[in-house]
């Protein structure tokens, strides 16, 4: 969005085309074969700087506005309408409307009352927002038109709605309509994105110009042709000028506080892509908030395109990797059957052929290695304990698998609790028996001196 203040669409360069000379395309409509360019190029095509900077300039100080400044002065301030003290209500109304930004304001019987606008310095309803700008060149030739229809209609339409603007630009063989792009917009609206190619006798093409082709479309019969197909706005698309985006900051729009103009400047968040725009009236925030809010409906969508584009390709990892297994699993097979081909034509090749030295050897080491696998205590009887294990517990899981077991939660509870009984039983009695073995104990010692007190009496 950029530069767009109570227009239709959120979109691009609305000022700058604007601004684009009425009759610099003559093409369109004409049947000559001549050689040279169906359009003129003698339109001035840097008259967007003008247009741009007289949408935020403040105008000149004509005496007309001059005496408007002195009207609003005096409507708001001292009116003299009824010459009593009911002037002064009449005043604080006025202010009121002027907050406001609507009504008239009443001041004197022989001067007619101030209209008020939200454009008013005084209009309270005013706040400074952010647009990207555009970033496309007038050679591009990208022009935007809104159409008062949903984009279903407009997407099922397509080939009759280039059909029909390829009509409109008087049907011209040399002439392609193309639809660079569709976009949904609040209430029911379409932001459609075209350029036309124009084809030279020599084979050579290009693209009509954006100010060019915007210009054709503001002719007044040509418009008319549009409005019937349901066109609502028509703009370029196209970047402004480092000349063009000073003189837009440099100059507040009418009615924004310059204070407030410099702070929105300073406030930018990214000066190289955003400009500060205002916004005047709740009409203007409430299309800024449909169009933000079909924005964020835009992205969310992409979002879960690229979700659903995130999840195929796990699923297709998933796939590769498993066949990555399976070609290894094959792969290994394979390098198996091949040292089997080659073993046998070895064995082919050397058939007759006393065993060499080396070969010898290598048959020593064999035999050796076979000795120990087939050791009962060595690498056989533990690779056959392993395998015993692993059938085991591959049987017992299954077992455990299939059969399982739910204890309800009261019942589990309840032999918790008898287990505590009976695990503080098993202590109590514990304890118990700790106590008499140590009166035993001591029955004893005392048995023990009395037998021998006893003996050395006897003795």
């Amino acid at each position: 969005m950029a530069f767009n203040f109570g227009a239709p669409s959120g979109t691009s360069g609305t000022a700058a085309a604007t601004a684009a000379p009425a009759g610099g395309f003559g093409g369109f409509g004409t049947t000559s074969t001549t050689a040279g360019s169906a359009f003129s190029f003698s339109a001035p095509t840097n008259t967007g700087t003008t247009a741009l900077g007289g949408l935020f300039s403040q105008p000149a100080q004509a005496p007309t506005q001059s005496n408007q400044l002195i009207n609003t002065a005096s409507a708001l301030s001292a009116p003299t309408l009824l010459g009593d003290e009911r002037d002064a209500i009449l005043a604080k109304w006025n202010q009121l409307q002027a907050f406001w930004g609507t009504g008239k304001g009443y001041f004197n019987n022989n001067i007619p009352p101030v209209e008020f606008t939200q454009e008013n310095p005084f209009c309270r309803f005013k706040a400074v927002g952010y647009s990207c700008m555009p970033s496309n060149k007038d050679e591009d030739g990208l022009v935007v038109l809104v159409f008062n229809k949903k984009e279903t209609e407009i997407r099922s339409q397509q080939q009759q709605l280039v059909e029909s603007l390829h009509k409109v630009l008087g049907g011209n063989q040399t002439l392609t309509v193309n639809v660079e792009g569709t976009k949904t917009l609040p209430d029911d609206q379409t932001e459609v994105v075209i350029y036309v190619v124009e084809r030279s006798p020599n084979g050579t093409s290009r693209r009509v110009p954006a100010t060019t082709l915007y210009a054709h479309f503001e002719q007044a019969n040509i418009k008319t042709q549009l409005q019937q197909l349901g066109v609502t706005l028509s703009m370029t698309r196209t970047e402004l000028s480092p000349a063009q985006i000073k003189q837009l900051l440099q100059n507040p729009p009418a009615g924004v506080d310059p204070i407030i103009w410099e702070q929105a400047k300073v406030d930018n968040p990214d000066s190289e892509k955003l400009i500060p725009v205002p916004m005047v009236g709740f009409k203007e925030l409430l299309r800024r908030l449909k169009v933000q809010d079909q924005m964020t409906k835009q992205h969310q969508t992409r979002l879960d395109i690229i979700s659903e584009d995130i999840s195929e390709l796990q699923k297709n990892q998933t796939t590769s990797v498993a066949k990555i297994a399976q070609y290894k699993r094959k792969l290994m097979d394979l390098s198996h059957r091949t040292l089997q081909v080659l073993i046998k034509q070895e064995i082919q090749r050397k058939s007759g052929y006393a065993i060499q030295a080396d070969e010898e050897q290598l048959r020593v080491q064999l035999d050796t290695i076979q000795g120990e696998l087939n050791a009962p205590t060595q690498f056989k009887g533990r690779l056959n304990e392993l395998m015993s294990q692993i059938r085991m517990q591959n049987h017992f899981g299954a077992v455990r698998s299939e059969e399982r077991y739910y204890i309800d939660a009261d019942l589990l509870r309840e032999i918790k609790q008898h287990l505590k009984q009976q695990q503080e039983g098993l202590s109590h009695l514990i304890s118990i028996i700790k106590d008499d073995l140590e009166d035993i104990k001591l029955v004893e010692h005392g048995l023990n001196e009395t037998i021998h007190i006893r003996g050395g009496v006897f003795s």
